[in-house]
């Protein structure tokens, strides 16, 4: 007879965000007048900037004709497109990392979830709590139940020490944080890498959020600690620094030097792993699209893109201040997309209250893993007129 997979039961039903839209369904179905502002879900609301779109343009008219076609790419990612993140995400940081260490995808949460097939059924998986689901839940469904939660609270600024006691085999890092919306500083994180490499163990950072970064001296790559290229991977998107959700494309960086163990205690390099990985299950992200995150890089997609990230930093400002002048505690901003706030109560009836009262969407703290109960999250990608108006809605029923 025919099994199922019985991990799947034990995660949530449904997906945190799938909650939220169903719920944000039926108050719509009962009041179908209702004009609802979204600041739950991080997807962006800005247009894509005019440099990759002329990019793609130029990308479409390449797929119309024999001369320029592109058919299937390279799994990895073109060349074009990974020399100039070598460059200008690494390289003019000074950080040394090569063009071939750097595999492109349809996006973080993708590779998120599916790096953790290179690894043994019996690792130690350490995460933030809370924590964004999907490092939780894909090694789950992968039968990994060993978890173990590093508390982030307001005590330790949302950025945990490794603990003394921390047996874990992998942690997953993500800073700026989704969903506190904190920042850790370069001794926070060379913390983690020293820590690492003394046990042997694998640090996957998600940097999605980096070009949020406006603080100088807070790192934008855990590759900017000593010693991190032999104990860490990291997570790239374009879906927010360059509005990509709709479009698809991120990358994944593994330095030549990063291994696991096999039963034996020998080191086996975890790159080539995942780029088998990739050429089995995936065929690359489209032409287009790569040709696309490539003008991000040049002189005007730096500055276009720029100016839009400086337009949702300026909504998180507006809706943090008037949040901290209604009495509320929070969290993030500045360099980050997010604001965590301490609503002091249940999350999922803060949640409903917003919705039904002030038919605004936010996130609620539970979702997120128990630490987060009593918070809730609100996205700042948003029109600025949808935040003005959210505003002063929350101003009336808080």
């Amino acid at each position: 007879m025919l099994h199922v997979n019985e991990n799947y039961a034990k995660i949530k039903p449904t997906y945190l965000f799938a909650e939220i839209a169903h719920r944000v369904a039926a108050h719509k179905e009962a009041n179908p007048e209702a004009k609802i502002i979204r600041l739950g879900i991080g997807d962006v609301t800005e247009p894509i900037c005019p440099a990759i779109v002329a990019a793609m343009h130029r990308a479409v008219d390449d797929e119309a004709g024999r001369e320029n076609f592109h058919g299937y790419g390279p799994e990895q990612g073109y060349a074009f497109l990974r020399e100039k993140i070598a460059a200008v995400d690494f390289r003019s940081r000074g950080m040394d990392i090569e063009a071939d260490e750097i595999l492109v995808s349809d996006g973080a949460k993708c590779d998120c979830g599916n790096i953790q097939e290179l690894f043994g059924p019996d690792v130690k998986i350490a995460v933030g709590d809370p924590v964004y689901p999907v490092y939780v839940d894909t090694n789950i469904m992968a039968g990994r139940t060993d978890i173990r939660l590093l508390p982030c609270t307001a005590e330790n600024g949302y950025v945990p020490a490794p603990p003394a006691d921390c047996d874990a085999d992998i942690v997953y890092l993500c800073y700026p944080n989704n969903p506190t919306g904190a920042v850790a500083t370069l001794a926070q994180l060379q913390a983690w890498v020293d820590w690492a490499n003394a046990r042997k163990a694998l640090i996957l950072f998600d940097a999605a959020y980096e070009a949020f970064i406006r603080t100088p001296g807070i790192p934008h790559s855990i590759y900017e600690c000593m010693g991190a290229r032999t104990c860490a991977i990291e997570f790239r998107s374009y879906s927010k620094t360059a509005g990509f959700t709709g479009i698809r494309c991120g990358y994944t960086v593994v330095p030549k030097e990063v291994c696991a163990y096999d039963a034996a205690g020998n080191a086996v390099p975890l790159r080539p792993m995942w780029t088998r990985r990739q050429t089995t299950k995936f065929n690359g992200a489209s032409y287009i699209t790569q040709r696309g995150a490539e003008a991000i890089y040049s002189p005007e997609g730096q500055a276009q893109t720029r100016a839009t990230v400086d337009f949702y930093l300026e909504n998180g400002r507006l809706m943090k201040a008037a949040l901290q002048a209604l009495g509320y505690e929070v969290t993030g901003g500045g360099d980050s997309p997010y604001l965590w706030v301490n609503v002091k109560g249940d999350s999922w009836a803060f949640f409903d209250k917003l919705l039904k009262e002030a038919n605004v969407v936010t996130t609620p703290g539970a979702g997120f893993g128990r630490a987060g109960e009593g918070y809730i999250r609100i996205s700042s990608f948003n029109s600025r007129a949808n935040v003005l108006e959210a505003v002063e809605r929350l101003k009336k029923i808080l």
